[in-house]
């Protein structure tokens, strides 16, 4: 199958990178909270390739290297030439004993423990075990992993990664890699667009990999970072368009909101969300997913998915029509931001 639509992340370089307007996000294949087959594994990667799929994204975190090693069997069927990939920098991962272990989310894992580096050696390092892992020359896009609050534990913490990165030489070596042709573009994987902002006060990036910031029930990024990222020529790989659930499933007992169980106001208002979308005859979770591409800076988003069944329905989702009625419905009951970007009725449409 030919590859979907895709936008240039940094179009105005000389060396813009094409991302297809949906990517493959590597974490659940690197058993995030459970375990995941081999067999499952390849089956997702395949049929997200199969069905147009061309930009995948993993990480040293996903499974302590097991999801990089997974996307390793994959790109020797794909041809490396044939998609674009990204991993991350921030972690290494250090052999140890069984107890030293550092699993964080992820289950069945290697015998390794995280050790976060941001200094130019520990770029170096981590990218250099990352192409081995993974069986490739190069990434095309190499992102400063979890430098922000949420993933450091404190605003403290995150400050003093963002500092360690330039003041022990992080930036410098992305910058070096990005010069030399290694790779084509540098950014952050993040779960707070505020970080993103200081880095941009701070540098030079290409794009952001931004986990549940910009979605259906949260447009605060709209006051300032994203109109500076449109100015800056910065794109947004949107992970998390569900904020960690509650816009799959619905205002369910025990819904997911952020990674904890949504609140009553959350609940409210996402029943109200649901209550328009199924006026339009539109499954709640289509509607999250692509009001996310309805901003100029998004270029693309990532949904998880375990099984070729998960990828298959995501790409029904990005496909199903939706009516521009919906949207201004949502924006007349005060549901989304009345500065937020529409999508077009048929820009995804089949």
């Amino acid at each position: 199958m030919t590859a979907l639509k895709s936008r240039p992340l940094n179009a105005r370089t000389n060396r813009p990178i094409h991302l297809t307007e949906m990517g493959f996000g590597g974490a659940p294949l690197g058993n995030l909270y459970r375990k995941v087959s081999e067999e499952d594994a390849q089956a997702a990667l395949q049929t997200a390739f199969d069905n147009g799929i061309r930009y995948f994204d993993t990480a040293p975190q996903y499974g302590l290297g097991r999801s990089e090693l997974r996307f390793a069997e994959a790109i020797r069927r794909f041809g490396r030439d044939n998609i674009c990939l990204s991993t991350k920098i921030g972690r290494l991962l250090i052999d140890c004993t069984p107890e030293e272990v550092t699993p964080e989310a992820f289950v069945d894992v290697p015998q390794k423990k995280i050790v976060f580096d941001y200094s130019y050696d520990g770029v170096m390092r981590s990218y250099e075990a990352s192409r081995e892992r993974l069986g490739v020359a190069n990434a095309d896009i190499l992102f400063v992993h979890d430098v922000c609050a949420f993933s450091q534990g404190s605003q403290e913490a995150s400050d003093a990664r963002v500092r360690e990165l330039f003041d022990d030489g992080g930036y410098r070596a992305l910058t070096e890699l990005k010069d030399a042709g290694e790779i084509a573009a540098i950014g952050a994987g993040v779960n707070e667009w505020q970080v993103c902002q200081k880095l941009l006060g701070l540098a030079d990036f290409d794009g952001f990999l931004l986990a549940g910031r910009y979605t259906l029930l949260e447009q605060d990024a709209l006051e300032s970072f994203l109109p500076l990222c449109e100015k800056r020529d910065v794109g947004i790989i949107l992970g998390g368009p569900y904020n960690s659930g509650i816009l799959a499933t619905g205002a369910v007992p025990g819904a997911k909101y952020n990674y904890t169980e949504a609140p009553p106001d959350i609940l409210e208002r996402v029943r109200r969300i649901e209550a328009v979308c199924n006026s339009h005859s539109v499954p709640l979770i289509a509607a999250a997913l692509q009001f996310v591409l309805g901003h100029p800076a998004v270029k693309t988003v990532i949904p998880g998915a375990v099984n070729a069944t998960e990828v298959e329905a995501n790409i029904a989702l990005l496909k199903t029509n939706i009516p521009a009625g919906l949207w201004s419905d949502l924006r007349t009951e005060n549901l989304i931001r009345p500065d937020a970007p529409l999508p077009s009725e048929t820009s995804h449409a089949a």
